[in-house]
C-alpha cells in the first residue's frame, strides 16, 4: 500500500467535505461505540481482565526473543516451517520463494493487515501469482482498487448502494441493494476460487509459544476455508503478536471481539496446529510462518514499548473524534486512527507522517477505552517531541512553541501577555461570539467555529466574581 501519509491535511479536508462518507462513518457509534458498551457492561470484572491483559502483553514484551523462539521450535515440532522476515519486501521475497517451491498459481487470503503493511498483493499479481480477498470487505476493495479504511471493517466507508453499483459492473449480474442478495452473490463468485486455490494466505490474531499455533478470529467461514482447504497455508504476522501460552490467548480473546465489534466472542476461533495428519481429512499439507519485524523490535525498551501491547481491535479509531469525522483515508497507510498516529510514523518514517501525531483533540478517549490500556495521548507527545528535537516541523511553529515555553516560565510576564491576547482576539470577533479569522492560526477557523474570548483572561473574571 503507497504511504500517503504526508498529505494528510489536505486528505482530511476533502473527507470532511464529503458528505457521502461522513453519513457512512455514522455507522460506528451505533455498530461499534454503543456495541462495545453493551459487551463490556456483561463483564463485572472488565477491568480486571484489562490489568490481566497488560500484564500478558507487558510480560511477553520483556523476553520477546524467548518466547518467539520457544514458538519456533514448537511450531517446527509440529511439522511447520518458520521464516524470519525483517522487512516487508524479506516478506514479499519468501511468499513468491514459497509459491515457486510449490508450483502454486493460484492463492486466496483471509483479511490480513500485515499483508497489507507488505503490499503482498501487488507483488503477488507481478510474479505470477493471481491472489483472491476472501474476506468480504477485502473482496470488495479489491474489486474497487482501493485500500481498507478500518483495520476490523475495511469497507466501512461505502454503502450498500455503493457495493451494489460495483457488484453489477465487475460481476455483470443484476443489480440489487439487498443485503443478504449481495452476500450470497459475492459467495457464489468467490467458491470457485476456493476450490482452485493451492495457496491459503492469512494473517494471525496471535501466535502461541508453548503449542506453535496460530490463532485467528473471523465473522465469516472464509478464514477457515483459507487456512484448510489449499495444500499450501502461508500465515504471516508481526513478531509482537506471540503470546505464552493459550490461557493467556484465552484471556486476550474475551477482550477483543467486545472491543471491536460489540461481540462476546466472533464467529470462529480457529487455532491452527502444524500440518495435516495421515488420519484428518483438512489441513495444510504444507504450513508455513513468516514472523515479521519491520521496525516493530525498535520499539523494544523504547518510550513507545506499550504500542507492541495492541492487539489491534480499532476500539481507539472507533471512539476518536478525528477518526469519526475523517475516516481511515485521510491518514494515508495501513494503520489509520490514534493506532496508526504511532505506528506508520514508526513504520514508514516521522518525515513521511508528520501530521499524524498532531492528528488528535487529546481528548484522552483512545486511552480510555484501549483494552491493553496503551497510553495513545502519551506516545503521541512522544513523537511530537521527536518532531520538535529533530527540527521537522516549519520554522514559525518551532519559534511560537519557544516563545510560548519562555513565555510560560514567567508567570507574571504570562499574564500580561494573556491580557492583551484575550483583548485584541476579542476586537478581532468584531462583537459577535465566534472568530473566522486569527492572523497566522486561519487553519483553526477556516472549517470550525471558535469561540470569542470575553476580552478578558480567566484569572481576571474569577478574580471578579471572588471579589462580588
Amino acid at each position: 500500500m503507497q504511504v500517503s501519509s504526508m498529505h494528510f491535511k489536505r486528505q482530511a479536508s476533502a473527507n470532511l467535505g464529503n458528505e457521502k462518507l461522513q453519513h457512512a462513518l455514522e455507522k460506528l457509534q451505533t455498530k461499534f461505540v454503543d456495541g462495545r458498551a453493551a459487551a463490556i457492561a456483561e463483564l463485572p470484572n472488565f477491568e480486571e481482565l484489562r490489568s490481566a491483559a497488560v500484564e500478558i502483553r507487558d510480560r511477553t514484551l520483556h523476553r520477546l526473543d524467548a518466547y518467539l523462539v520457544r514458538f519456533e521450535q514448537a511450531a517446527s515440532a509440529r511439522g511447520a516451517v518458520v521464516h524470519w522476515a525483517e522487512s516487508a519486501a524479506d516478506v514479499n521475497r519468501l511468499v513468491v520463494e514459497i509459491a515457486r517451491q510449490h508450483g502454486v498459481r493460484k492463492a486466496i487470503k483471509s483479511k490480513s493487515m500485515v499483508t497489507e503493511e507488505c503490499a503482498l498483493n501487488d507483488y503477488l499479481t507481478n510474479n505470477g501469482v493471481e491472489v483472491l480477498e476472501t474476506d468480504l470487505g477485502e473482496y470488495i476493495l479489491q474489486l474497487a482498487q482501493e485500500p481498507p479504511s478500518h483495520i476490523v471493517a475495511p469497507v466501512v466507508h461505502k454503502s450498500k448502494e455503493d457495493i451494489a453499483d460495483l457488484f453489477e459492473k465487475k460481476h455483470g449480474r443484476v443489480r440489487t441493494t439487498q443485503i443478504a442478495a449481495l452476500c450470497r452473490e459475492a459467495r457464489e463468485v468467490l467458491r470457485p476460487g476456493f476450490l482452485a486455490a493451492d495457496l491459503g494466505i492469512s494473517g494471525a490474531n496471535f501466535i502461541v509459544a508453548e503449542t506453535g499455533s496460530v490463532l485467528i478470529v473471523t465473522n465469516e467461514g472464509n478464514g477457515r476455508l483459507t487456512t484448510t482447504l489449499p495444500r499450501v497455508h502461508i500465515a504471516i504476522t508481526g513478531i509482537e503478536k506471540v503470546v505464552p501460552t493459550l490461557e493467556d490467548a484465552t484471556t486476550l480473546l474475551r477482550l477483543l471481539p467486545r472491543s471491536a465489534t460489540g461481540q462476546s466472542i466472533t464467529n470462529y476461533v480457529s487455532i491452527l496446529t502444524g500440518v495435516k495428519g495421515p488420519n484428518e481429512s483438512d489441513g495444510p499439507e504444507h504450513f508455513h510462518i513468516i514472523l515479521l519485524d519491520n521496525g516493530r523490535s525498535r520499539l523494544l525498551g523504547s518510550e513507545l514499548q506499550a504500542m507492541l501491547r495492541c492487539i489491534r481491535c480499532g476500539a481507539c479509531m472507533n471512539h476518536c473524534p478525528v477518526y469519526q469525522n475523517i475516516g481511515g483515508h485521510a491518514y494515508g497507510w495501513v494503520y489509520p486512527g490514534p493506532m496508526g498516529s504511532v505506528l506508520t510514523p514508526n513504520f514508514v518514517g516521522l518525515e513521511n507522517a508528520l501530521d499524524l501525531p498532531n492528528a488528535s483533540t487529546f481528548c484522552g478517549e483512545c486511552a480510555v477505552v484501549c483494552p491493553v490500556k496503551i497510553p495513545l495521548p502519551d506516545l503521541m507527545r512522544h513523537l511530537r517531541r521527536r518532531q520538535f528535537e529533530r527540527r521537522l516541523r516549519s520554522w514559525p511553529e518551532r519559534v511560537a512553541l519557544r516563545s510560548w515555553s519562555w513565555l510560560a516560565q514567567r508567570p507574571r510576564l504570562y499574564a500580561i501577555g494573556t491580557r492583551i491576547i484575550a483583548r485584541v482576539l476579542r476586537i478581532f470577533a468584531g462583537g459577535k461570539n465566534n472568530l473566522r479569522f486569527i492572523p497566522g492560526l486561519s487553519a483553526w477557523t477556516k472549517d470550525r467555529n471558535m469561540p470569542a474570548p470575553a476580552g478578558r483572561t480567566f484569572r481576571d473574571l474569577y478574580r471578579s466574581r471572588h471579589r462580588q
